[in-house]
């Protein structure tokens, strides 16, 4: 039986929600707690490269998310290229890749916080 996109979301965040716990502990729960409201404020635009400009966990953040984006999107995994594609976007395929981050961004706060706890 086929995994819902809901199932793919959860399995993907889950997957870089304990790659992230691990390497940055708490932080990475923090941060990725705090993104959704960053990109309504500033756009994903502005956003991934302030990810990409802090580097450690913001860097790495800022990878899953890509990553998730490029499954889903088609967008590239790359940051320079990433950001490009995003420059040239018509702005409904913008909006498309917008509202993924965000659906992706609400499973990974959650289960970012479940592993922190299994951590704990």
């Amino acid at each position: 039986m086929a995994q819902t996109t809901e199932q793919k979301r959860a399995a993907h965040a889950w997957e870089k929600a304990r790659a992230g716990v691990q390497g940055h502990k708490k932080e990475y729960v923090n941060t990725a707690k705090g993104l959704p409201a960053l990109i309504m404020n500033s756009g994903l635009m502005q956003v991934m490269a302030f990810l990409r400009g802090k580097g450690g966990r913001h860097d790495a953040l800022g990878g899953h998310l890509r990553d998730w984006l490029h499954q889903q999107c088609g967008t590239p995994r790359e940051f320079a290229a990433f950001m490009e594609h995003l420059l040239e976007a018509k702005p409904h395929e913008f909006q498309r890749i917008t509202a993924e981050a965000f659906a992706w961004l609400k499973w990974l706060r959650q289960m970012a916080a479940a592993v922190n706890q299994e951590e704990a």
